[in-house]
């Protein structure tokens, strides 16, 4: 059974770039360690009637947009051995972490178990 670490994202606009060069980092480093699949979307189309979209969810503002990333692991086992890993990789700066890009207090970020595949 397949396990999922999910997140939205509230990225400024004016940060993009810097977030889109930590995410391809973060990507090759998952990758690396034995993640399954890495994937990073920023937001196009949130004009659905009758449910509440990501932006207001995640009460972004004018000047922000929304990432929706996901990473899929074997398990929730190869999932924590994965972490440990990266969280060791002399690529994963702490200085960099530590100036994200981003409102880390504004993150929506959990674990999930895969419900339904194809």
């Amino acid at each position: 059974m397949k396990y999922v670490d999910g997140f939205v994202l509230p990225i400024p606009k004016k940060k993009l770039g810097v977030y889109k060069k930590m995410a391809r980092l973060g990507a090759k480093v998952w990758m690396d360690h034995g993640a399954l699949e890495y994937c990073e979307c920023i937001g196009d189309d949130f004009k659905m009637q009758g449910v509440t979209p990501f932006p207001k969810a995640i009460k972004s503002k004018p000047n922000e947009t929304v990432v929706f990333a996901w990473i899929v692991y074997k398990s929730r086992a190869h999932r924590d051995r994965v972490n440990a890993k990266v969280m060791k990789d002399p690529r994963m700066n702490p200085a960099e972490m530590t100036a994200m890009p981003f409102d880390m207090k504004r993150m929506l970020v959990g674990g999930f178990k895969v419900l339904v595949e194809r």
